[in-house]
């Protein structure tokens, strides 16, 4: 078959590719095992969950990997490619509920479409590493790991208010709450209050934050989107006395600089005293009660319009003693600070906005250079207004009031946090059980190790509303580990960002009784390094990559791992763009089903003009891309990957063009018809640049080495785009080269276009293979060691010196490579000498081999 394959005229991606997926299946050609003797490369991709459809997102994610997975083996390292599937979470139960299939059926179906979709690209993935996080030998290790966080107090239960997604009938974390809706549902959350299951994430707050340093090579602007998610203030705690209450309001605040101006107190509405107002009277619980229907987020509620009710109660100004009134108020979090805020309107958007609404005072105590006429002011000035300290600074006014609190006893400076723990539960049925027993004799209990995992029941039935596991009518009732009495199995289920949170660490050992093999993990994640290099979209900044990097060090100090940091190098690629297409009925049609004149589309078979809409982010629901199966069967997966990788720069977005793809296409049959010029004759002899004697000769072997040079700077820096532009450039010089110019010139040609496969084989593998035995080689091409450049011959022979009179440009001249400063002064002087006859010339500044200024007046 390969030998008919490669006698073939016409490039046929349909025939080559799947022979070489087959073979390299067949051949374990993928396949990573431990060996010390070589540096180890561990390049990894975001899992997908399983859908049932990979988009073209997952292509461009994919296909950027494998370049680097590719180019790394053949640069000698021992690499490690694997691939998984974060196979938990709602959509799966949501389907088994329309589709009226059980979720582990519908998700496993998912799983084996989308592999084959996947290993119809020739992405290098070692698939003996595979798993799936909705499978017992995976969520059974992941048990013990809970385990593991619960023995250290790192996981614990308490009452907590959260975000409960109406629609999804489950908790939400902060972090997957956006614009105040369901990150999936896209509808407004509630808060409720709730006996939770968290992971103590806030005790690695500070090391999260100072870790960031350590990350060079994460994307700027990751660190400061964890960085800001963390929050860390620095500022003043103190209390107020409330009349008519027993109890001191306490607040924290991170502007003591501004404490003069505070004219209310405003409490969050699970504030213990909003709850004794609410219970003396109708009306402040009838506002408590309307609170509810904001969710817990911070974004959530900076959108939502800022209400308040004023309770009986007063707080007296620990400085002034001015009696502030209290407000029960729907933009205060319990969950941030104390959950009571001073408000100072004058220097405060959200409290000027509160202030205005209820007609109170607003009291300025800090004047900068550039007040507004209207609003509020949060810039840097001087204190007025302000007691014995106005006319300070207010940075020095800051510091200077917590002395003072401090001296007075009433009271201390303090670090806080904007990070909450981690809110695991999820009270949902396709989700990770979490292993622990409830009995009302011993309390909670963990299962043993030796009874996990804990298995999902298969027989659970979606008829009625909530969470399947706790209607089960056997699952959650067992035996107490502890005193055998009756008790009952926790029927909340891990929040799916728990699978994904060490996914990567048992990707080393996979089929391990253990969750984590220390050897396998050492090598693969040593102490000094985890993942090389992670792919994946910037979206994931302060879900995944905060979570999965608490969970790396929180499994330290348990003792699974060595290593504080999961990812050492991170790509965030751009999104995949494109307009979408429409018709008069609202319906949208794909790119392929789209043909142009001008500035219009038309449909290709009805011939109605469709309406254009501007680019977004590519969705089923806007069929605003093609479906990857299907461009695969209309110009093969190697056109796909080259125009991913060609047609924007990996970190942006990518927007969608037919016109491109078919760009690609067309390279692809050039690249075919130019290997089809090497005769089996053709001299394989590597000629050195000495030995060239006519400047086309070296201008062709100057340009091979220089092209070897640029690609493998480009893969390193992850400039794909230039990679592949500098190979067609070297294409197109290949493709002018007459072979019987000169005796050395058919081997020049043959290792030109044998170059070109070599670069290029790491972007389009299955062509590149196919033309490499086209050339009579009898070891395959991934197999080959990366090219390396010859110094010598990739140095340009001639350059453009510039020749500038006080600073302006009046020549170019072209010189030898090599030119001395002395002579490139020379033939700068002479060039200019028409210029500066009558002029004294004061010095002349050379910039070694780009340019001489002469300084003349």
């Amino acid at each position: 078959m390969l030998a008919a394959m490669n006698t073939q005229s016409a490039y046929d991606p349909q025939t080559i590719e799947p022979t070489f997926q087959q073979q390299w299946f067949a051949d374990n050609v993928f396949k990573s095992t431990t060996d010390a003797s070589k540096p180890k490369y561990y390049v990894l991709e975001m899992l997908p969950y399983p859908s049932g459809q990979l988009h073209m997102g997952h292509v461009r994610n994919y296909t950027l990997g494998d370049v680097l997975a590719r180019y790394k083996r053949a640069a000698g390292f021992n690499v490690i490619h694997p691939m998984g599937w974060d196979a938990f979470g709602l959509p799966a139960e949501n389907a088994a509920l329309k589709r009226k299939v059980h979720p582990q059926e519908w998700t496993l179906g998912n799983i084996a479409e989308m592999k084959k979709t996947m290993q119809r690209f020739g992405w290098s993935y070692d698939w003996d590493r595979e798993v799936a996080s909705c499978l017992p030998d995976y969520y059974g290790n992941q048990q013990k790991l809970f385990l593991a966080l619960f023995q250290q107090n790192l996981a614990y239960q308490k009452e907590s208010i959260v975000n409960w997604d109406p629609v999804e009938n489950t908790v939400l974390a902060n972090e997957q709450v956006v614009d105040g809706k369901g990150w999936r549902s896209g509808v407004p959350v509630e808060r409720r209050t709730m006996h939770q299951w968290h992971f103590k994430i806030t005790a690695y707050a500070q090391e999260l934050l100072d870790d960031l340093d350590n990350l060079p090579d994460w994307p700027h602007r990751v660190k400061v989107m964890q960085e800001n998610w963390i929050g860390r203030s620095e500022g003043l705690k103190f209390s107020f006395e409330v009349t008519g209450w027993d109890q001191k309001l306490e607040v924290y605040t991170t502007r003591p600089d501004t404490i003069y101006g505070a004219t209310f107190c405003a409490i969050a509405p699970e504030h213990p005293l909003a709850k004794m107002a609410a219970q003396e009277d109708a009306q402040a619980r009838s506002f408590v009660e309307s609170c509810q229907a904001l969710g817990t987020s911070e974004e959530a509620l900076e959108q939502a319009e800022k209400k308040g009710y004023p309770t009986k109660y007063t707080a007296k100004h620990p400085l002034t003693g001015a009696e502030l009134p209290i407000y029960i108020a729907n933009f205060v979090l319990m969950t941030y600070g104390t959950g009571a805020i001073m408000a100072v309107p004058a220097h405060d958007a959200r409290d000027h906005a509160f202030a205005t609404k209820y007609d109170l005072p607003i009291v300025t105590v800090i004047e900068g250079a550039e007040m507004p006429e209207n609003g509020p002011y949060a810039g840097a000035g001087v204190l007025v207004n302000s007691g014995e300290h106005t006319g300070l600074a207010n940075d020095q006014a800051k510091a200077q009031i917590i002395d003072l609190f401090e001296q007075k006893g009433i009271g201390e400076r303090t670090v806080n946090w904007r990070l909450r723990d981690w809110g695991l539960s999820r009270q949902r049925y396709w989700g990770c059980p979490i292993p622990i027993v409830h009995c009302s004799t011993c309390g909670t209990v963990p299962v043993p190790r030796e009874q996990l995992p804990v298995v999902l029941p298969t027989d659970v039935t979606f008829d009625q509303p909530g969470n399947p596991l706790d209607h089960h009518p056997t699952w959650k009732h067992t035996p107490c580990p502890t005193c055998g009495k009756e008790a009952v199995r926790e029927t909340d289920t891990m929040d799916t960002f728990v699978d994904s949170s060490w996914y990567f660490m048992r990707y080393c050992s996979p089929n391990a009784e253990v969750p984590l093999e220390q050897e396998d993990l050492d090598y693969w994640m040593p102490k000094n390094g985890g993942v090389d290099q992670y792919i994946g979209g910037i979206e994931h900044a302060v879900l995944h990559l905060l979570y999965a990097r608490f969970f790396t060090k929180a499994l330290r100090d348990a003792g699974y791992v060595q290593g504080s940091e999961p990812f050492q190098a991170l790509l965030c690629q751009g999104m995949l763009i494109g307009n979408s297409y429409q018709d008069s009925t609202g319906a949208y049609h794909y790119p392929s089903q789209v043909r142009f004149e001008g500035d219009k589309a038309f449909h290709k078979e009805t011939g109605e003009e469709l309406r254009i809409n501007p680019p977004e982010k590519i969705s089923k629901s806007k069929n605003n891309g093609d479906a990857p199966d299907s461009l695969v069967a209309r110009y093969g997966a190697d056109t796909l990957r080259l125009y991913m990788l060609f047609t924007a720069p990996p970190e942006r977005d990518l927007e969608w063009s037919e016109q491109a793809i078919e760009g690609a296409w067309r390279f692809m049959n050039r690249l075919w018809v130019l290997a089809g010029r090497v005769t089996p004759d053709m001299s394989r002899e590597t000629v050195s640049m000495d030995t060239l004697e006519t400047r086309s000769e070296r201008d062709v072997k100057r340009k091979i080495h220089q092209t070897i040079k640029k690609v493998t700077q480009d893969i390193e820096r992850f400039h794909y785009n230039t990679m592949v532009a500098a190979v067609m450039e070297l294409a197109n010089t290949m493709q002018a080269v007459d072979v019987a110019e000169t005796p050395h010139m058919p081997a020049l040609f043959y290792e030109g276009v044998a170059t070109c496969l070599r670069l290029l084989n790491p972007a389009v593998p299955h062509i590149t293979e196919a033309l490499w035995q086209q050339l009579q080689h009898d070891a395959p091409l991934h197999s080959m060691p990366w090219l390396s450049f010859d110094t010598a011959a990739a140095q340009d022979e001639e350059i453009t010196l510039v020749v500038q009179i006080n600073g302006k440009l009046k020549e170019k001249l072209i010189v030898p490579a090599d030119i001395s400063d002395d002579d490139a002064k020379a033939q700068a002087l002479s060039a200019v000498a028409e210029w500066v006859k009558d002029k004294e010339i004061k010095k002349c500044i050379v910039v070694p081999k780009r340019l001489v200024n002469v300084v003349a007046i």
